[in-house]
């Protein structure tokens, strides 16, 4: 999935003449358990209005490609956000401002990519275990491998298999002893509805991107991102913080976690979240400030827990590593 792009607030709502209206949550398979999350919901739902964005062949009931349609590129990705459908009516909706933009994993990178290309149209990034470097050699190999397989056998248990483990944890994947989780069932049930074909095309486009690093720095956004600690792209997560400006990104690494942190821990993100849009003046509902897992309303907030380093101290088990603010 490439993600989401949000603006506005509420799931629908009049601008300039266009009504724009929040898409299905079960439409979103990478976003599920953020938004069955109620505080993450209500955090999200009241301040934004969401449009959901999937790479071509992978729309819900999507079929399959034309073989002979031409391959598309990590760019053709990126600009596919403003010439798709769902673009057009963003363009409507960019006369009145930027938009906040929420990716994981190759999401994430197409996300930043479209950033880079596009900078006064994203107001602020939230990265989910982020990729922004061209393919590692370890990387490539796999990738090689699951096209060979989605070439020959399509979506077969193998090729699921390799999937799971790049997204999720072996906490949530299970065991001869621990059956696996939910989450993990509704993905591979997600995976039987994919033709093989046009996940190979998504595949072969992210395994010839290009290099971000150069482009990081030239960013305007705002950045949060999150990782899990047993990601495989966990160290791209570190190294793209490293490049970021610091006055402007922050980075939360959550415990036993895989990539796919909205699906396994989305608890774990709204803190660092409600804390990001605090700087654009953003708050949760008032009437569900009271939660004791979210104890946040704009009243209540002393300035100095803004500081990241306070940020660190509220969210364990989560690690943060953040040198300035957000």
């Amino acid at each position: 999935m490439l993600g989401w792009l949000v603006t506005g607030r509420g799931e629908s709502k009049h601008l300039d003449g266009e009504y724009v209206k929040c898409c299905r949550p079960r439409d979103m398979s990478c976003f599920q358990g953020l938004f069955f999350c109620p505080e993450a919901a209500s955090l999200l739902l009241h301040n934004f209005c969401i449009y959901h964005i999937s790479p071509p062949g992978h729309e819900l009931g999507a079929a399959q490609i034309c073989p002979s349609t031409s391959p598309y590129s990590a760019d053709d990705l990126a600009d596919q956000i403003l010439e798709s459908k769902r673009g057009l009516i963003l363009e409507n909706l960019f006369r009145l401002g930027a938009v906040m933009c929420m990716g994981v994993t190759a999401g994430a990178y197409i996300l930043t990519l479209f950033a880079i290309k596009y900078r006064e149209r994203v107001l602020g990034l939230i990265l989910v275990s982020p990729l922004c470097r061209a393919p590692s050699w370890t990387e490539w190999f796999y990738n090689k491998v699951m096209s060979n397989l989605l070439y020959f056998y399509g979506m077969c248990g193998l090729l699921k298999e390799i999937l799971l483990q790049r997204y999720f944890s072996k906490e949530v994947r299970g065991n001869a002893e621990v059956p696996e989780s939910d989450i993990v069932q509704a993905c591979r049930r997600l995976l039987d509805e994919r033709y093989g074909s046009n996940v190979m095309r998504f595949l072969q486009a992210i395994n010839r991107r290009p290099d971000l690093t150069s482009g990081l720095k030239r960013l305007r956004c705002r950045t949060l991102i999150f990782v899990g600690d047993s990601s495989p792209f966990h160290s791209e997560a570190l190294y793209m913080t490293s490049k970021l400006d610091r006055r402007f990104s922050a980075l939360v690494e959550v415990q036993a976690c895989g990539s796919m942190v909205t699906e396994e821990q989305p608890h774990a993100m709204l803190i660092p979240m409600e804390y990001f849009f605090m700087r654009y003046g953003l708050y949760r509902p008032c009437h569900l400030s009271d939660s004791p897992r979210s104890p946040l309303s704009p009243s209540c907030i002393s300035p100095e827990l803004l500081s990241p380093e306070s940020m660190g101290l509220k969210l364990k088990p989560i690690k943060t590593r953040v040198s300035l603010e957000v």
